[in-house]
């Protein structure tokens, strides 16, 4: 089949509402476009989650209710017919020197080795500049969207940076910069008030 380009989403503030360390599913709300904007992509990228939780180091949240958000945002997203390939969680502080925190490319590499990823036609999306370089050491491509911490740290950008309003804006870039899209008319928006 040959490699294939997957989209890494980052999680809090990007696919969810970033609410602070999350412990529990039933704190997980997701943004109205993210479910209507993944489905643009579904067909053409594989899809992995890329999350930094140093809570976990910080004794805030333990790496099992870490497990379980992730486990109810896949599976929810599961349940709109949008399948995520791997979840990728850093429990550690940035002091902790780890190789898998972002902007390490450790787990787009790792994506690229065990499930055939294409990295230089795959695309890295995040509110944070951590995201942004992460593409740009992975050999993808960025996109930066300006929800949850987004707009606090736009100013910290360098270089050339695609900057979207949220994922459904990033949908549109991606499809655009991939030609893979017949229709660009941003669909996302309006099926999201459609959305479950």
């Amino acid at each position: 089949m040959g490699s294939r380009p997957a989209v890494f989403w980052d999680r809090d503030g990007t696919l969810i509402e970033d609410r602070g360390h999350l412990g529990s599913p039933s704190e997980v709300r997701f943004f109205p476009v993210t479910i209507p904007a993944l489905r643009r992509l579904e067909k053409d990228f594989l899809f992995f989650i890329v999350t930094n939780q140093p809570g976990v180091a910080e004794g805030q949240i333990s790496l099992q209710q870490v497990d379980e958000v992730n486990r109810h945002v896949s599976d929810r997203l599961a349940e709109a017919g949008v399948r995520i390939t791997a979840i990728y969680v850093c429990p550690h502080r940035r002091s902790d020197g780890c190789q898998c925190i972002k902007p390490n490319p450790y787990f787009l590499q790792q994506a690229a080795g065990q499930y055939d990823v294409d990295l230089a036609r795959s695309f890295v999306v995040g509110d944070h500049p951590h995201d942004v370089e992460l593409a740009r050491r992975a050999g993808a491509r960025g996109v930066y969207v300006l929800t949850g911490h987004g707009e606090k740290h736009l100013a910290e950008l360098t270089g050339d940076t695609i900057i979207a309003a949220d994922v459904c804006e990033a949908a549109e870039w991606i499809l655009m910069l991939a030609s893979t899209a017949a229709d660009r008319t941003g669909a996302c928006r309006s099926a999201a008030t459609r959305s479950p």
